[in-house]
């Protein structure tokens, strides 16, 4: 299967089609029949490191690879003492939004601040322009170079002077939620380099589902309807490579369900660790990030920086 690798920057203006120029029609794109991919949410714009100014951090951004790169996000109430890292994977359907954007910037520098933490915002690889499994191959060399940091030896400074790799935590929302679970199987089943720690797993909203089409037009390599990255083996589950996970679930959430099964299935699994599950009433799919004044979006960073801190 191939794929045009259309220009994320092409103005909306651009895209004149009708219903009978449409191959395959998705959630969150449509597909052309002259190969070209149209993402229905226009491009997100993305905010400076100088953004950190504003909201009480330091904020820079680091190439991990030609293909990957992260927002490092620290807090300016920096001591001596060396913090917990937060690594966090922004949602994004697989195919949209970015970490660099705003509302990202200012979810990871606030759990920063109320937690404490060295955040960091992991910028991977989305389709149309690099499909599946590039998400996951990319957080997964991110994660890599984070704990390649051991004994302070690591490329930053930042993490080198400041972070405790023993207490990482990695988490994320919806699509990264997702990324999340694949990752800490992958960490259950070989481990991290040095002596880097996953102490816990953050999920809010995850995306998961059985015989999910658009996930598996976007993933060409997909296993099918119950490939384990959407559908999570028992076998994984049972091997989280953390002691404790956090998750988010939004009662009108169209994935309420998809993430209630998932946290059933872990609690079923045999996995020894703990989970906590808070379920936010009244409430839709990552509505946290669409208006972070909201009393249950403030109340869920407040219970992230609570779980960093193991205060219950």
């Amino acid at each position: 299967m191939s794929y045009t690798n259309t220009d994320t920057n092409t103005a909306e203006s651009e895209w004149n089609y009708s219903e009978s120029d449409i191959a395959h029609e998705f959630l969150f794109f449509n597909v052309l029949k002259d190969g070209r991919v149209h993402v229905l949410l226009p491009p997100v714009e993305k905010v400076p490191p100088s953004f950190g100014s504003t909201v009480g951090v330091s904020i820079k951004d680091v190439e991990i690879t030609s293909d990957v790169s992260a927002r490092i996000l620290l807090p300016s109430s920096t001591t001596a003492q060396k913090l917990p890292v937060v690594f966090y994977i922004y949602g994004s359907g697989f195919c949209m939004r970015a970490a660099f954007s705003e509302d990202y910037t200012r979810f990871c520098s606030n759990i920063a601040t109320e937690a404490n933490a060295i955040v960091v915002s992991v910028e991977y690889g989305i389709f149309p322009a690099r499909p599946i499994p590039a998400c996951y191959d990319d957080s997964w060399a991110a994660l890599q170079w984070l704990a390649s940091h051991g004994n302070g030896s690591g490329p930053d400074p930042w993490i080198n002077n400041h972070a405790d790799l023993r207490r990482i935590f990695v988490g994320g929302d919806s699509a990264g939620g997702n990324i999340s679970h694949t990752l800490l199987a992958k960490v259950g089943s070989t481990g991290l380099p040095g002596d880097a720690n996953i102490e816990g797993m953050i999920l809010v909203n995850p995306y998961f589902g059985e015989d999910d089409k658009m996930w598996m037009y976007m993933c060409p390599t997909n296993e099918g309807p119950t490939d384990r990255r959407m559908k999570p083996a028992v076998e994984d589950l049972g091997r989280i490579g953390c002691g404790r996970v956090l998750v988010f679930l939004a009662e009108f959430d169209a994935l309420y369900c998809a993430g209630k099964m998932y946290t059933d299935e872990l609690i079923k699994s045999g996995w020894k660790g703990t989970v906590e599950i808070v379920v936010n009433k009244g409430k839709d799919h990552c509505f946290h990030l669409a208006d972070y004044t909201d009393l249950e979006a403030i109340a869920i960073r407040g219970r992230i920086a609570s779980f960093i801190n193991n205060q219950g």
